[in-house]
């Protein structure tokens, strides 16, 4: 059995450190008030029983509460007192310097809690190590002068989430949909060099994957891109390629025959996708970002963004080349083509590829095999998203952000060069739990928290206000963004609804079990449920209302939160059936993973959840192989057309380094009780040495999970 250090650090459980701790606080009371030696081993064996029996590993802080409790639990009141305040006085010489010891641990690599916040991060490589480093600095400075008191508290008891506390310190936004249209076809700078229009697609891919690196840099959260935008220059290079190929035949002498001038030409067009697809694929794999990772990017594929006609066909040719390529995937150091996590795509149904003898369905047929055997692309409705966003059909930010309908000067409708400013979450568990299941105190409750929420949202927008362009030249001068001035500041692009701000919320499954008892999916308790929604939809629009910024309500992708929340939510209130006894909490509206329900009626009812969710939503379902049965993926993705805006069929992607083996590697517990990767052919439990792909959060995440996330994912019902 094992305990996590304050350092992060994992070490061996010894229960004689707590029979040591207790006695000497025994010792400075008068002997009157003392405990028997019997009674200080039945302290220490009980909390060693306890921890031994949960299915997680308990951290130093949590021990030491226990002990408390334990010994007020002896009536022993003075040594309580005693121990306490030894504590207390430990407390204020760690918090003197408290970063020393996790920076320390980062760099030999014994931080366990940081090494599995990021799915996608190798903690063992020097620039992620740096990136943590610099994050452990900053939620420092952040949580010690930067917020108040009562946010940093309300942060550190799992009430709510203040997300990506480490980037607060600098003036630093969320995530973004980038007007790629904008830096190709009027140009931009990167890294102070002029890039004009490009001349071919090829070019324009490059620069592309060249201002990719660049945003991601200079954000914290996803960005997206449409293929659309890079369509055009399918015709730029078709011309000159037909250029080309005719002074290649009067060179030889060969008659000018203009048909077999295109035929030739148009080869070298397809051979010109395949070329700049295969550099944005390999590129955004193998960039490294200032924080330590590849960039996180979303591909947008959507016929209908472009008239009809000769562009609508190129960028079907363009999207056709990056399924194709994202299917066989990339080779891992093994030579083996392996899943990679990014770029995420998401593919647009319509009318035009939905059905088949559709004009386009063989490429959404094509997308379906790809999403059968690489998990991509993820799947909006054309049809339901119109339905939901008034009229219009356009990407999420990163994996699930939306952004809501603005208008511009000219009354067209504008999301590209458009931004989110920060997210913080609700914990909704947290809320029912405290009410203990009264319904007017669990609304009052409800309404201090949300004004908690409000006020910690205020102080991301308050932090981007006064910002320069030229902290990110590639976001506000050069297009990205927006084309500011030099020394301008960004404070018109935080209102009107130029950007949003999003009031994340998770766990409605477990807070609707704590408050009705039953499931949200219960017909009886789906209206509670729902009742949720809406108020804090309603709290949002009060706010914007107040501010003109654009608050939003976004289900939250928990990764690494969806453990803390779960073990301060233990803290708290104990194991409670339903509630509390997992080491995650449900993501947003979700049902629970654990629950039996089919893809179809699973889908059905978290689209009235997803409608109540206008800042960012996606719903997913679990699916066995289906690179065999193509015809099941078609059928769910039309279910997802007719039914719900965003949707994802999830799969598995795995791979051994040690024996081969291709197939699910599966999640057991050490002998310690934790839980681990294994290949179910050679036991190879070395996560270096296997490649591993799963769902996480909406986008796809490799094996650098924490404990909690970790059990979520092995309690995954099938729902097909």
């Amino acid at each position: 059995m094992k305990i996590i250090k304050r350092s992060g650090k994992e070490t061996g459980f010894d229960s004689s450190k707590i029979v040591d701790a207790v006695a000497k606080a025994n010792r400075e009371v008068e002997e009157s008030d003392r405990l028997s030696e019997a009674q200080i081993g039945s302290i220490a064996q009980h909390i060693t029983d306890t921890c031994a029996s949960m299915e997680r590993i308990y951290n130093v802080e949590e021990i030491q509460d226990m002990v408390e409790n334990e010994i007020m639990a002896h009536k022993a009141y003075e040594v309580a007192r005693k121990y306490i305040t030894y504590r207390y006085k430990r407390a204020l010489v760690r918090k003197s310097n408290s970063t020393d010891e996790q920076i320390l641990s980062l760099i030999e690599c014994d931080n366990e809690e940081i090494k599995q916040e990021n799915s996608n991060k190798n903690p063992i490589v020097n620039s992620v190590q740096r990136d943590y480093m610099a994050g452990e600095v900053s939620k420092d400075i952040t949580k010690r002068f930067l917020l108040p008191e009562d946010i940093v508290q309300a942060h550190e008891e799992g009430k709510i989430h203040f997300h990506d506390s480490d980037y607060f310190a600098q003036h630093m936004h969320n995530c973004c949909l980038v007007n790629l249209e904008d830096m190709l076809q009027n140009g931009t700078v990167i890294s102070e060099t002029m890039i004009e229009r490009p001349k071919s697609f090829s070019t324009a891919c490059n620069v592309a994957t060249q201002a990719i690196a660049q945003i991601a840099s200079s954000q914290y959260g996803g960005q997206s891109i449409t293929l659309s935008h890079l369509a055009p220059f399918v015709e730029v290079s078709r011309q000159k390629l037909r250029k080309m190929v005719r002074r290649e035949f009067m060179a030889a002498g060969l008659p000018l025959l203009e048909d077999k001038v295109n035929e030739v030409a148009e080869m070298r067009v397809k051979e010109e996708i395949r070329r700049g697809v295969q550099m944005i694929q390999y590129q955004v794999i193998t960039l490294m970002t200032t924080n330590g990772q590849a960039p996180f990017v979303t591909v947008f594929m959507y016929l209908d963004e472009v008239e009809e006609g000769r562009l609508r066909d190129d960028l079907a040719l363009v999207i056709k080349e990056m399924l194709l390529q994202r299917m066989q995937g990339v080779k891992n150091e093994k030579g083996v083509y392996i899943t990679p996590a990014f770029p995420k795509l998401i593919y647009v149904l319509e009318e035009d590829n939905i059905r088949e003898g559709s004009r386009y369905w063989s490429l959404t047929r094509l997308a379906a095999k790809c999403t059968a055997k690489r998990m991509v692309p993820d799947y909006i409705s054309e049809k339901v998203m119109k339905e939901n966003k008034q009229g219009y059909c356009y990407p999420c930010m990163g994996c699930r952000s939306f952004l809501t309908v603005y208008h511009d000067k000219d009354n067209q409708p504008k999301f590209y060069g458009r931004f989110n400013q920060g997210v913080v979450t609700l914990n909704l568990v947290d809320v029912a739990c405290s009410s203990e299941g009264d319904r007017d105190k669990f609304w009052r409750i409800f309404d201090e928290r949300l004004e908690v929420c409000r006020r910690a949202l205020m102080l991301r927008h308050e932090r981007l206000k006064g910002t320069l362009s030229d902290v990110a030249p590639i976001l506000w001068q050069y297009g990205a963004l927006a084309r500011l001035g030099k020394g301008e500041v960004i404070d018109e692009l935080l209102y009107h609804g130029y950007s949003t701000i999003s009031l994340g919320y998770a766990g409605l499954c477990e807070c609707t079990r704590y408050m009705t008892g039953k499931s949200h999916t219960d017909p009886s308790a789906t209206p509670f449920a729902l009742k949720i929604m809406e108020h804090m939809n309603e709290a949002c629009r009060r706010w914007k209302e107040e501010t003109d910024i654009d608050f939003s309500l976004y289900g939250t992708p928990l990764e690494s939160t969806t453990y803390k929340f779960a073990k301060c939510l233990q803290r708290r209130f104990g194991l409670i059936e339903g509630v509390t006894d997992k080491n995650y909490i449900t993501n947003s509206y979700h049902i629970h993973v654990t629950e039996e329900i089919d893809a179809f009626s699973k889908l059905t009812f978290e689209s009235q959840f997803q409608k109540l969710s206008p800042g960012g939503a996606v719903s997913y379902v679990e699916v066995p192989n289906l690179q065999g049965n193509i015809d099941a993926v078609l059928t769910v993705m039309q279910h997802i057309y007719d039914n719900i805006m965003y949707g994802e069929l999830n799969t598995k992607s795995d791979y051994c380094q040690v024996c081969g083996y291709e197939g699910e590697i599966k999640i057991v517990s050490d002998k310690h009780g934790k839980l681990v990767w294994e290949c179910p052919n050679c036991q190879n439990r070395d996560e270096s040495k296997m490649n591993v792909a799963r769902r996480t959060c909406g986008y796809i995440g490799t094996q650098f999970w924490n404990q909690g996330r970790t059990q979520e994912i092995q309690e995954r019902v099938m729902h097909l």
